[in-house]
This record gives structure tokens, sequence and C-alpha cells, in this order.
């Protein structure tokens, strides 16, 4: 197998609605390079303990969606609808990094439980910080949900998320998406904020050209 020469590290959170409406653009750049480009989704908990959540009825997130999420949506073909809640999301991110620890018994676990995480909050308002709530997503996936249960009881996977989050603030990430470029191993650039695929390309294209 061909090793990627170039990696693209998402910093992403769950409750990001600009997150989710990147995915579908990754894809369209895994698929148009293939194993040159290796995308690999880490964890951005936009808002920690003890920062306080934001109002799911105020003014802000209504302004947002309006201005922003919206059009974007109807854009990408996407179908978001803003959550009635706005919960932590550490939890999601552990169990994120849990799922893919089960890649070996489930091939794609991983992407699977993220599209999961991000489309249960956009489209049905799931509480990403219940635990049996994650446990529930898991079990539709075919995954152990005992299993996960536990990792999430005893912090199995909490500090692979504070090192994503301290990768992020090391690299000046401030919000996400973050895209960080990587050119065999080297850092080559970051891109803040829901790219379009174009843009997407052109980055990877010049990164291409300068190993020519």
């Amino acid at each position: 197998m061909t090793r990627p020469r170039i990696t693209l590290d998402v910093f992403s959170d769950y409750v990001c609605p600009f997150c989710y409406l990147e995915a579908p653009e990754l894809d369209a750049l895994e698929e148009r390079f293939g194993d040159v480009v290796a995308v690999r989704w880490r964890a951005f908990e936009l808002r920690p303990e003890p920062e306080p959540t934001l109002d799911p009825d105020g003014d802000y997130l209504h302004v947002t969606w309006e201005r922003a999420v919206y059009p974007m949506a109807a854009e990408r073909g996407m179908t978001l609808r803003l959550p009635r809640l706005q919960p932590r999301s550490r939890l999601a991110h552990e169990a994120g990094a849990w799922a893919r620890t089960q890649e070996a018994i489930r091939p794609g676990a991983g992407g699977a439980m993220r599209t999961a995480l991000f489309r249960g909050f956009f489209e049905q308002s799931l509480d990403l910080a219940d635990p049996e709530s994650l446990v529930r997503v898991a079990q539709t996936l075919a995954l152990d949900g005992q299993a996960l249960r536990q990792a999430l009881a005893q912090g199995e996977f909490r500090q692979e998320v504070r090192i994503d989050q301290q990768t992020a603030r090391e690299l000046g990430i401030g919000g996400v998406p973050g895209l960080r470029f990587s050119l065999d191993g080297e850092h080559a650039g970051v891109l803040e904020g829901a790219q379009p695929r174009r843009q997407l390309f052109l980055a990877v294209e010049r990164l291409l050209d300068a190993m020519r």
C-alpha cells in the first residue's frame, strides 16, 4: 500500500454544524486524491468545563443558523435542524475515539460512529453528553455497547481527547473545523472554517506541486 504523502488533521466538534457540513467535502477530497491523502478526524471541544454552553434558544444560534448554517446546508445538499439542546461534547469525542479502536472487529467503525453522532445531534437533537445515548448509538452500529459504557465510565479515552485539544492549541487553532496539512510528517499549513472542496483540492494540489 502506498504511504500517504499528505495528512490532513481535521480538528472538529460534534456540536459544530460547520464541522458536519465539511464532511462531504472531505469525502470528496479523499475520493479525488486516493492514497496520496490521509484524513484524520481529531477532537476539539469548543466549550469544555467550566465554560458555559450556548443557550439553544438564544439569538446567537438562531441568527448564525439563519445567516450561515441553513444556506450552506442547502448548498451542500444536507439536512440540519437547530438542536433543541447544547450539550458538552467531551464524552462524544471519547466515544468516537473508542469506536476507532473497534476497526479490527467492524471495519469503518470510527467513520460510522462519527457520522451517526453528527447526524444524531443535527437531525434529532441527540444528547451528546448522555452516556446511555452514546451507548445506544454504538449498538445501532452493531458495536459493543457495554464495552463503550465501561470505557466512558473509566475515562479510557479522555487523555487522547485532551492531547488532541492541546495539539490544536499549540497549532494556534481557535475555531473549528481546523484543518492542519502535513507533508511527509512536516507541518504545511492550517485552514480554519468550512472550506469548499475546490479550496481543499487547490491546497492539496499546491503541496503536490511542491513535491515535484
